[in-house]
């Protein structure tokens, strides 16, 4: 009996404590590259791949050269379910990705009964709520971004009736309940509640029920491609109310297929190459020049996710899973202390990340910062 408690517990830290013999430090990436999602996730792809090669050639971390696997998800629940399963079983010390929303919520018990960190995309509020110890953001939680976003509505727009445009999945869904209670705090009327659906081409009925409601504003949250398809809808049916959006509606994918129809749109942000910080610049430059196009948010999330993943593993100066995810929690790392954070970030208790934010206008198909809001909690 005391030979296989001594054994289940030898078996334990091997799960918990990463081997470091080979010379290489697993790192498995499940991310969007087919379906829906794959725009995104072909940022987040590129990023990650940059961070990793500019941390391999400085010598990895502690002394280990970095081994990163991508594995699709193909924009889809049972496949991201497959693929972090595939990666726990791997032995990756930490699982990156996924972005989208729904993809999260269906796989990320996996990790947690592993108890291997992940370290994801998406912005969807209620998977941070659930008590897992082991799921981190590398963007803003929509339950800290909508208050922004109604404030700027009552304060700047000065609407008193918005039409709301979501998605009806989980991402769409969390950041419509967020967003619409935030709304009736400060008074302003929701005239139109209008749900479209995940890969929708046609969006001309719902421009048309934006238009026949009259509201002073439009808010907008959408999937990038999808974004772009209402935005030229919303044109063709002559809509000239202010559009708002939060970060998917302002992205490089959306102005690209968007045109002109991108021009004038506002919202907030939480990542942009164009933001006015030296370090998001010049990942910008490296990035356009490596890939031959303009990083959107998802690119930058991939480059910090792993660039987190050093910085937080030299604090602890192991790899080792468990120590990992508590130093996450709670753990603040500025530019000043690791250049590739891009921006100084705060992790919360429950693995939110708190960080500035922009309010940003699209001019002549250029994303121009407006406004940069601090931290909630410096």
């Amino acid at each position: 009996m005391l030979f296989k408690t001594m054994a289940a517990a030898v078996a334990l830290t091997a799960t918990m404590t990463v081997s470091a013999l080979a010379g290489t430090v697993k790192l498995i990436d499940v991310i969007e590259l087919s379906g829906p999602g794959a725009p995104a996730g072909t940022n987040w792809k590129n990023g990650s791949d940059l961070a990793v090669a500019e941390i391999n050639a400085k010598g990895g971390i502690l002394g280990q050269q970095i081994e990163l696997i991508h594995y699709d998800s193909q924009t889809n629940p049972g496949a991201t379910r497959a693929a972090v399963q595939r990666a726990v079983d791997e032995d990756a010390y930490v699982v990156l990705g996924p972005i989208f929303s729904g993809p999260i919520s269906a796989s990320m018990q996996i990790t947690q009964r592993a108890a291997v960190p992940q370290i994801v995309g998406g912005e969807a509020a209620a998977f941070t709520r659930q008590g897992n110890n082991y799921i981190f953001r590398t963007s803003l939680n929509q339950a800290d971004s909508m208050p922004k976003l109604a404030n700027y509505l009552r304060d700047e727009v000065k609407a008193k009736s918005v039409a709301v445009v979501w998605i009806n999945n989980d991402f769409g869904k969390g950041g419509r309940d967020s967003m619409i209670p935030e709304l009736q705090k400060r008074g302003i009327q929701v005239a139109a509640d209008i749900a479209t659906e995940s890969g929708q081409a046609d969006f001309a009925a719902d421009a048309i029920k934006v238009k026949n409601a009259n509201a002073d504003a439009v808010f907008v949250y959408l999937n990038e491609e999808e974004s772009a398809r209402f935005l030229r809808a919303a044109r063709q049916q002559g809509i000239t109310k202010p559009i708002i959006g939060e970060t998917t509606l302002l992205g490089a994918k959306v102005i690209e297929l968007a045109g002109e129809a991108a021009n004038g749109v506002k919202g907030h942000v939480g990542l942009l190459v164009d933001a006015p910080k030296p370090s998001l610049v010049e990942f910008g430059k490296k990035y356009a020049a490596k890939y031959g196009f303009t990083s959107d948010h998802n690119g930058i999330k991939g480059y910090t996710a792993v660039y987190t993943v050093k910085a937080i593993s030299e604090r602890i100066g192991k790899f080792d899973r468990e120590a990992f995810a508590k130093a996450l929690h709670g753990a603040r790392i500025d530019v000043a202390q690791e250049p590739g954070i891009l921006i100084d970030t705060k992790w919360t208790a429950t693995g939110d990340v708190d960080r500035e934010s922009f309010l940003i206008e699209i001019v002549n198909g250029k994303p121009v910062v407006k406004a940069t809001l601090p931290m909630i909690n410096p």
